[in-house]
């Protein structure tokens, strides 16, 4: 009974997930394609300064190193966390579903802690990240990769 319960609630969750991804990715990609229609010379294009035309990123897109790194950074501990909960309810599950039998309550109290543990351990590395930045003058990501510059070398002549 456990195992096809766990069986079904992985491969659900696999899905879920992948079904998230691939429509937030795409799905919104394609609904906000500027397709023309009702612009005139007189009004710029939505996303484009009509002060020497460059163009503005939308919400939710980098526009450098810090940016991206900060976004990809940031969505993976929310999915870790998001599946540390799950461990965490899985085994509360189980707990409740043991009925008395020491194996079943014991390997349910051994997922509650594993989940427990590693939901320090997530909040520790990501208190140490933030530490490491402060400690290095950053005040944040995007701090961290503002500065970098490309090796201008002299010409020759």
């Amino acid at each position: 009974m456990t195992n096809s319960f766990s069986k079904i609630a992985s491969k659900a969750s696999a899905l879920g997930t992948a079904g998230y991804i691939a429509l937030s990715n795409t799905l919104g990609n394609v609904l906000a394609q500027n397709t023309g229609i009702g612009t005139s010379a007189s009004r710029p294009a939505p996303g484009v300064d009509n002060a020497g035309g460059n163009v503005r990123l939308a919400k939710g897109y980098a526009d450098n190193v810090g940016s991206l790194i900060t976004s990809v950074l940031t969505f993976v501990m929310l999915i870790a966390a998001l599946l540390i909960l799950m461990y965490l309810i899985w085994g509360g599950i189980q707990w409740i579903t043991s009925g008395g039998d020491k194996g079943k309550t014991e390997e349910a109290r051994n997922k509650i802690t594993s989940a427990v543990i590693g939901l320090i351990i997530l909040a520790a590395a990501w208190a140490v990240f933030l530490i490491v930045l402060k400690f290095l003058g950053f005040s944040n990501y995007n701090d961290l990769f503002n500065n970098i510059q490309s090796i201008n070398t002299p010409s020759a002549g």
